[in-house]
């Protein structure tokens, strides 16, 4: 039995909570909110800080505003709990590092929640592209397109730059795109604020250009309601509704790829000739409990982490490079 502690219990601590519960392996021995509502669970102790907790435990996932997962993970390593922390892994590179070398110094393992990359849809594009089947990856074009409601914005934090949706929604597709292409080596973009008119990137595009060569298109907002985005495409959070709609279409030499729906148009070598369209079967699972099961063998020594905190800092590098690109001019951040 994996004995867990959860700090913070908002959106996505929720889904933690529920999860760790429901595993059969893992044991929840603390909850860690300073709101004590928050963290009131019948059979398990609840503490106002890290510091306050005083029963054992073998890892602590992390699910508290971004500016505390630095100091939240260095005092897990100074109990010698691993940690699974939530993206950002950090507010800034700067603190990322502090967290790597805290994490280094006590020999605790940092498992960052890019839980996309436990996706087996994911994990199925991977393999397609890695195989060499439609030749080299030459172009991407991605869409994150979602009508956040008003309510969201009334955690303060959310309120103003740090919930802006670069950082904390197209940070996951980054990372996907890493994943798949290598490290971005350039960035350029625009964005602005005119829906809402709050002090915040509401909407923008950029294009990366990744070290294999790779070029990718993105555009994203959290003004509108649309059919595309990976949470919408995939059904993975259960508070979007499920429209089965594609987001991200990758053209190589030899094909194209769809996502998520893996479908795949092959078999024309130039532009008179008609593709073959292909569907791509693949047993679906929950991410987050993925990524649970997986935290569990990282604790237990029986596997590495599939997303570390040095490849969590390559992705925040390359977020923060889109976010300053895309920043509405005259907005203080």
């Amino acid at each position: 039995m994996t004995r867990l502690l959860l700090a913070g219990t908002g959106l996505i601590g929720h889904r933690h909570l529920r999860h760790i519960l429901e595993f059969p392996d893992l044991e929840l021995v603390g909850i860690i909110d300073p709101v004590t509502q928050n963290r009131e669970l019948a059979d398990v102790p609840g503490f106002a800080s890290i510091k306050e907790v005083n029963v054992d435990a073998d890892g602590i996932v992390i699910a508290t505003p971004t500016a505390t997962h630095a100091p939240l993970v260095a005092e897990a390593a100074r109990r010698g709990w691993h940690v699974l922390v939530e993206k950002p892994v950090a507010e800034s590179l700067e603190a990322a590092d502090g967290m790597i070398k805290a994490a280094d110094a006590a020999g605790i393992k940092v498992l960052v929640g890019h839980h996309r990359r436990h996706h087996p849809r994911i994990r199925k594009l991977k393999e397609i592209l890695s195989s060499g089947r439609l030749g080299q990856p030459v172009l991407g074009s991605l869409v994150w397109a979602m009508r956040k409601p008003d309510s969201y914005f009334d955690v303060d934090w959310r309120a103003g730059a740090d919930g802006a949706p670069v950082k904390q929604n197209l940070i996951h597709d980054v990372d996907t795109l890493r994943h798949c292409f290598g490290e971005v080596v350039h960035v350029k973009g625009f964005g602005t604020n005119f829906i809402r008119g709050a002090a915040r990137t509401e909407s923008g595009g950029a294009v990366l250009g990744f070290d294999s060569g790779v070029i990718v298109t993105i555009a994203f907002a959290d003004t509108t309601p649309s059919p595309w985005g990976f949470e919408a495409g995939t059904g993975e959070n259960p508070t979007i509704p499920m429209s089965g709609q594609d987001s991200l279409r990758i053209a190589c030499t030899e094909g194209s790829i769809e996502f998520p729906s893996l479908r795949v148009w092959s078999g024309a070598h130039t532009w008179t000739d008609r593709p073959i369209l292909s569907e791509t079967r693949v047993e679906d699972g929950v991410p987050l409990v993925l990524q649970l099961n997986h935290f569990a063998d990282v604790i237990a020594g029986r596997a590495t982490p599939v997303v570390d905190a040095r490849d969590a800092r390559e992705t925040l590098a390359a977020t923060l490079r889109i976010e300053s690109e895309t920043w509405p001019e005259g907005v203080q951040r």
